[in-house]
């Protein structure tokens, strides 16, 4: 069974969300058989590059929320986060363009370190003061720790077209699937878990998806057809 998750590393649900269905997929009995693939979603594709700004205001203005209204969200935010075990900085974040973060995850896709790659930006994002949107020389660090080689890593940051196909298909499917914001899981493609839920939401949905998998229907004659098997292949008639 696939698990599909769009995401992005700007978004604090999807950080936590994580955290969440992670428990569930822990406590699901067939574990092993569920592979997790991260999915590109931008928050903020209008963003530029290497700008940034500090999260209190922006979420501020954006909401029409006071900023102590907002700083009072970010730190129930992070009391969700130690509530999993999850570090979360609740003073001086900043947020920004995650297109090339994306294109990373695509790379790290390719390598097998998808999952340990977008727990390190995670990381970077919510619990170290160095930004990951601004700070190239953070993000080199932060993928190296999750297992890519620095000369890889360095060689995609410089050439944008590395992997923005990937990430712009992404972004379309996410379009397609009728989700309009992060965290948004897809199981099998045929169930859809919107936002950070609960744990016992995440494995509801898991139970429903693996119960629902259709067994594989054979179509046959009644007197079957040549087939090649363990024991050789079926000798034509003449």
């Amino acid at each position: 069974m696939r698990v599909e998750i769009w995401t992005d590393i700007n978004c604090p649900f999807c950080y936590i969300g994580k955290s969440r269905f992670e428990q569930a997929l822990d406590a699901f009995p067939h574990k092993a058989e569920v592979e997790v693939v991260h999915r590109s979603f931008e928050l903020d594709p209008s963003a530029a590059k290497g700008e940034t700004g500090l999260v209190v205001p922006h979420i501020a203005q954006k909401y029409g929320i006071s900023e102590a209204q907002a700083a009072a969200n970010e730190q129930g935010l992070g009391r969700q986060a130690q509530a999993l075990g999850l570090p979360y900085l609740t003073e001086g974040r900043d947020y920004g363009n995650s297109f090339d973060l994306h294109r990373l995850l695509h790379l790290a896709q390719d390598k097998g370190v998808q999952d340990a790659m977008i727990d390190a930006l995670y990381r970077g994002n919510f619990a170290e003061q160095d930004s990951v949107f601004a700070d190239e020389e953070h993000v080199v660090r932060l993928a190296v720790a999750a297992g890519l080689d620095e000369a890889e890593v360095r060689a995609v940051l410089a050439d944008p077209d590395r992997y923005a196909e990937e990430v712009r298909a992404d972004e379309r499917e996410a379009a397609e699937l009728g989700a309009t914001g992060v965290p948004f899981f897809v199981l099998d493609r045929k169930f859809g878990v919107s936002g950070a839920q609960p744990a016992e939401v995440f494995t509801q949905a898991l139970t429903q998806a693996w119960d629902s998998r259709s067994p594989l229907t054979v179509i046959d004659s009644a007197d079957g057809g040549d087939a090649c098997g363990p024991d050789g292949c079926a000798v034509p008639q003449a």
